[in-house]
């Protein structure tokens, strides 16, 4: 059942819209940024993760100007306040005061420009996968897992980012990597009512197919002609330009 949040409502809510890490690198903490949509927020207060089902303590919460922190004691609908995070939340969480709400519309573009990354010391793959997992849940990068193999792609919207994803990983988690432009120029997420024509699809394009980092299907493109061509070959399967953080 679907409803508006009033801002004037008396129970709290909020969404995690960001989350950040190393913001401090002295101290590798990370922040989960929330905006409250209805009710009161207190600092120490307890609140509802309503996809884990579970209680948790809303801790050390603070407001940034620049560079400067300081802690918040209260907060109203329409503020925004970095909760300390020590792994909880994701992108798309909701927080209230028992209810199992769910906010959505917090989508997941598309990535239009892809590359395989090399470890460069092959030793320090757990600490890649930890950098990966942590940029990933930031936003910062997408990182698609082909079906065979165990090499990691990763996809940005704006060719940029793989500059400033590559820096991160460098100085913010100590690991040397290479990036190798990939010729991929679209990526488009899969879904199916019908399990045989998944199946059948799946097969076929296996060599493009990939899991992102929340294991849903998507699949690699050159360009979006070869689009054309899928929605006529198999018109059963629905391509998505959004995947939605749930």
């Amino acid at each position: 059942e679907e409803r508006v949040v009033e801002p004037n409502e008396i129970k709290f809510s909020a969404f995690v819209f960001k989350i950040q890490a190393n913001m401090d690198p002295q101290h590798r903490d990370r922040v989960a940024f929330i905006r409250i949509c209805s009710g009161y927020f207190q600092r120490g207060m307890k609140a509802h993760i309503v996809r884990l089902d579970k209680e948790h303590r809303l801790g050390r919460p603070t407001q940034f100007m620049a560079q400067d922190r300081s802690l918040v004691d209260e907060a109203f609908a329409g503020d925004i306040v970095g909760i300390h995070d020590p792994g909880t939340f994701k992108i798309g969480d909701t927080l209230s005061e028992g209810e199992n709400l769910h906010f959505t519309g917090v989508p997941v573009f598309a990535p239009e420009h892809f590359c395989r990354v090399t470890l460069s010391e092959p030793l320090k793959s757990k600490q890649l996968n930890k950098a990966l997992d942590q940029l990933s849940e930031e936003g910062a990068v997408q990182v698609f897992r082909p079906m065979y193999g165990s090499e990691q792609i990763l996809g940005v919207v704006g060719v940029l980012q793989f500059e400033v994803v590559q820096f991160r990983i460098e100085h913010e988690y100590n690991v040397k990597v290479r990036f190798t432009r990939l010729p991929y120029g679209a990526a488009r997420w899969v879904f199916s009512e019908d399990s045989k024509a998944m199946e059948d699809f799946v097969r076929a394009q296996s060599s493009v197919i990939c899991y992102d980092q929340h294991e849903q299907k998507a699949i690699l493109l050159e360009d979006l002609w070869k689009l054309k061509f899928l929605n006529e070959r198999y018109p059963k399967i629905t391509y998505s330009s959004t995947s939605e953080k749930v």
